[in-house]
């Protein structure tokens, strides 16, 4: 698909979404390949005490709006909490995480500019096993990486 292919709504309508449990829960709502690449969309959903390892996400922006929960993220050397209404825009090439600092679980509306990323997860859950190799080679191919967590972390 080309950028001028995008000339019609993309819509995901409510109930529905690609599931995918790799990292996490994801529902995939809107992707890439909807959007001519411009955009991807994704609900997460985080248990208390989880999140995201810290990586960097080498070809997309991404943006976090908080439904339900509290969520803390790191940013480079930046630390802070975020609760519902919040939106937080982190850019490509930064390393960061998140964690679900709350008791219930944590929703999150996240977007990827441009578009493709989300099908990270659905590709992920499609391999069979807990393989370091397919997965670092899987995240390769999306231009992520995962990096070793510092022995502290600050609040």
């Amino acid at each position: 698909m080309q950028p001028s292919d995008f000339e019609t709504a993309a819509i995901s309508p409510a109930g529905e979404a690609h599931l995918s449990f790799a990292f996490g829960e994801h529902r995939i709502r809107i992707t890439g390949a909807e959007t001519a690449g411009r955009i991807g969309i994704w609900e997460e959903i985080t248990t208390p005490g989880a999140g995201a390892p810290l990586h960097v996400h080498h070809a997309e922006d991404e943006m976090f709006f908080v439904l339900d929960g509290r969520v803390r993220f790191w940013c480079g050397e930046e630390r802070f909490e975020a609760g519902v209404g919040a939106t937080v825009v982190l850019p490509r090439g930064v390393p960061h995480r998140f964690e679900n600092v709350g008791e219930t679980a944590l929703r999150m509306l996240v977007a990827v500019t441009p578009g493709g990323f989300e099908t990270f997860f659905l590709d992920a859950a499609a391999l069979t096993g807990v393989d370091e190799t397919a997965i670092m080679s899987l995240a390769a191919r999306y231009r992520l990486e995962f990096l070793p967590e510092p022995a502290t972390r600050a609040a």
